[in-house]
């Protein structure tokens, strides 16, 4: 149904006749009768019942009145919006992340930012990387806050290297590991590796995969959850190991512990992704101010 054919109808109801409705609108008779006669056929049926005395609404006219008025609002709003986001104009920023990098990285970053632009409206997100990635190619969200999945999307959007956490491994503390005050890759060869799905982190196990085979093994999975303290949980009752970024560490489990892997090509990367195109001045401020988080970040790590 062509919204301008509608726009034009609600005209005619409320000027009361074609003839001062096609003043209003600038048009000819001619062309407004043919609007509503293509609205009247897409309906399959009359919407006015037309005299000397002017129009009246039938029955399936006063329906697409009281009906299509409030999807015309919503509609004329959603475009506007859309027009400020294509221009760069828009005050507010869509942030998908996850959870559990918000206190060190996102926290400081927004507290920044409502200081420097208290006009500025933050939506947030609490999403996987899976469903970040998702949001971002449905436009549901401009930003998004993702680990080493982020490497996957350069092809459909601009990401950015923010820093680097270093790498842990997450075991039972009666693990014949947990003994030793730090780990190698290579210490994990006989061990099975929890795994996360393709749906919940995309990119995890191939990323585990690719370090292990340089340290001259494959590695094996242990099917992961989509929980990550269901999985954490499950390192003691199934004797299985974890690798982990360093933030991650300071998430307490009964009877887990941490251990440091020292391997200096295997990090954690922390990438920001958004949307290719122009963006808003408040998008920008945003990224820009993860940007030195994310250095600031890099150079107080030891």
């Amino acid at each position: 149904m062509n919204i301008d054919f509608v726009r034009s109808f609600f005209v005619v109801v409320k000027a009361g006749s074609l003839n001062r409705a096609a003043e209003q609108l600038h048009i000819s008779q001619s062309t407004l009768t043919r609007q509503i006669q293509t609205l009247e056929n897409e309906l399959g049926g009359k919407v006015f019942e037309r005299s000397t005395a002017g129009v009246a609404l039938t029955a399936a006219g006063q329906f697409l009145l009281e009906n299509m008025r409030p999807v015309v609002a919503s509609f004329d709003s959603i475009a506007a919006t859309a027009r400020e986001i294509a221009a760069g104009r828009s005050g507010t920023v869509r942030v998908g992340y996850l959870l559990s990098a918000t206190t060190e990285f996102l926290n400081p970053v927004l507290a920044t930012m409502r200081r420097a632009r208290p006009d500025a409206n933050v939506a947030l997100f609490d999403l996987t990387p899976a469903e970040q990635i998702e949001a971002l190619r449905n436009g549901k969200i401009d930003i998004g806050l993702i680990g080493p999945s982020g490497a996957l999307l350069s092809r459909e959007f601009y990401t950015r290297r923010l820093t680097a956490y270093p790498v842990f491994v997450g075991m039972a503390e009666e693990h014949p590991l947990a003994k030793n005050d730090s780990l190698r890759l290579k210490d994990l060869r006989n061990e099975e590796i929890l795994s996360a799905s393709e749906e919940l982190v995309p990119g995890y196990d191939g990323w585990i995969t690719k370090h292990c085979r340089r340290a001259g093994f494959r590695p094996r999975f242990r099917r992961g959850t989509s929980s990550l303290t269901e999985g954490l949980s499950r390192l003691v009752s199934e004797r299985v190991v974890t690798i982990q970024p360093q933030y991650l560490t300071k998430t307490a489990v009964p009877g887990v512990v941490f251990r440091p892997l020292r391997d200096d090509k295997m990090q954690w990367d922390m990438f920001l992704v958004w949307q290719r195109g122009k963006v808003s001045q408040i998008v920008k401020l945003l990224i820009d101010l993860l940007a030195d988080k994310g250095a600031q970040i890099s150079h107080d790590m030891p």
